[in-house]
């Protein structure tokens, strides 16, 4: 797991329980803004499993570097803030480094008990659906 990953990770895990849905929510404004020709969500994969409409995309760029890319609602802060974290922790990241994010991660980070099951799963699943995006471009 890449570096900035990790320590987002273990700031989670040893925060006070009362505190992560605030820590959590800081991530909502982490998504950069999409570009124009990601517009309408063209190319972009629907996460079904959210609750929320969601796409992303990610790009394998020269040098296995992956360029990824979210879209959520404003009015649906928990999963634009797992996309937030995965955005701010995976910047710069290689295709390993993106492959060897734990499935669990969301768990580890103690979110099951900040939030619903159902939103970590949505936000599972939108791991889930970048990695497979980074394992058929390698």
């Amino acid at each position: 797991m890449p570096a900035k990953l990790a320590e987002i990770v273990d700031e989670f895990a040893s925060a006070p329980r009362d505190v992560v849905l605030e820590m959590l929510l800081e991530y909502v404004d982490a998504l950069p803004p999409l570009p124009s020709d990601l517009a309408g969500h063209e190319g972009m994969e629907q996460v079904p499993e959210c609750q929320t409409p969601f796409f992303l995309r990610a790009e394998v760029q020269p040098g296995r570097r992956v360029e990824m890319w979210f879209d959520c609602p404003p009015e649906s802060p928990t999963t634009r803030a797992f996309a937030g974290i995965l955005a701010e922790g995976l910047t710069d990241a290689t295709v390993d480094e993106v492959l060897a994010v734990p499935n669990d991660l969301y768990q580890r980070m103690g979110l099951a008990a900040a939030i619903s099951p159902l939103r970590v799963r949505g936000g599972s699943a939108i791991l889930a659906r970048l990695q497979r995006q980074v394992r058929e471009q390698s």
